[in-house]
């Protein structure tokens, strides 16, 4: 009988008292705690160095973790009866941060910070992340390819419309930001990262941070880490937020705020924060969902989402260009 993993439970001397559907995984009240079982299918020598930062991440304090647990073989990854391979790892019941709330928001900011203060490995240079500028001068050659097939096509469809009548905004400003990093201090930042051994959580978000009974901190789903800079990871958090606040100068000055109170921003780095923002991520995801997929039909979510975009152009250049807090 599929079990979704929770059989493997027996490779750990544990067996589940409760079970239920987390985000992506069975999550299990055990003799020793919650833990959670999600399916794995990736690389066992990275999922080994992940136990290793996240062990160092729990004993600093920072935060607690979903920690990769050994089944009683010594392995972190086991396989069920089903043939699959699953990670079972430590639990901590709790909420996820509420994106309408300021204090909740704040919290998560601090959390990060704590999380990048501990969070440090030698680097590993399979593990460490495409330079920004090459990855922003990429994404902008993708932006001109998808302008140019949408400009051949006779018919198009709503989402193509839109699409290519924003391009050229959009592509100005990825390609404003490509030149602003050329000649900003990103390359140095870069360097002392690497020699600093810098991971980022490559996934920072609400859903990715609980809030637990205890007054602790959680941080979950590390498969994405990597070696970059924190702002990264910062970066992507206030987008999702401002987004969803219309880029409202004084939230985004909030998230900084409670960032900084843990890990102090240097210019640099916050001038490397603002150029991350100003590329235009979202719409050159979306435009590359389109190219990569079927291309002739796109949802209407999607393209209430490019819509988003376009209507909040002038929201996000005012909070790109006021960001002096």
């Amino acid at each position: 009988m599929y079990d979704n993993g929770v059989g493997v439970l027996s490779q750990y001397g544990l067996t589940a008292r409760t079970v239920c559907r987390g985000r992506g995984a069975m999550l299990c009240e055990t003799e020793t705690g919650w833990k959670s079982i999600q399916e794995f299918g990736g690389a066992r020598n990275k999922l080994e160095l992940q136990c290793q930062l996240q062990e160092q991440i729990a004993r600093s304090g920072a935060v607690q973790t979903d920690c990769p647990v050994r089944n009683e073989a010594g392995e972190l990854v086991s396989q069920g009866e089903d043939g699959l391979f699953y990670v079972v790892r430590e639990w901590y019941p709790g909420k996820e941060c509420d994106t309408r709330s300021v204090p909740e928001i704040r919290r998560a900011a601090a959390a990060m910070a704590r999380l990048h203060k501990a969070a440090h490995l030698p680097l590993r240079k399979e593990y460490e992340k495409e330079s920004l500028i090459s990855e922003c001068a990429r994404h902008n050659a993708e932006i001109r390819k998808i302008r140019k097939y949408i400009s051949g096509k006779q018919k198009r469809n709503t989402f193509e419309k839109l699409l290519f009548s924003s391009a050229e905004e959009f592509l100005e400003q990825g390609e404003a930001a490509v030149e602003a990093l050329k000649g900003s201090g990103y390359e140095q930042l870069r360097e002392q990262a690497r020699r600093d051994g810098c991971v980022c959580h490559g996934e920072f978000n609400q859903h990715n941070i609980l809030f637990c009974g205890n007054g602790q901190d959680t941080v979950i789903h590390f498969d994405k880490w990597n070696f970059d800079l924190p702002e990264a990871d910062l970066y992507q958090f206030m987008r999702k937020i401002l987004e969803k606040h219309n880029w409202d100068l004084q939230i985004g000055a909030e998230i900084l705020e409670a960032y900084g109170r843990e890990r102090p921003l240097e210019d640099a780095e916050r001038e490397n924060l603002r150029i991350r923002l100003s590329y235009p991520w979202k719409y050159w995801k979306l435009a590359n969902h389109y190219y990569v997929g079927k291309k002739a039909w796109m949802s209407k979510k999607n393209v209430e989402k490019l819509e988003q975009i376009r209507t909040q152009k002038k929201s996000w250049l005012n909070f790109i260009n006021n960001m002096d807090f």
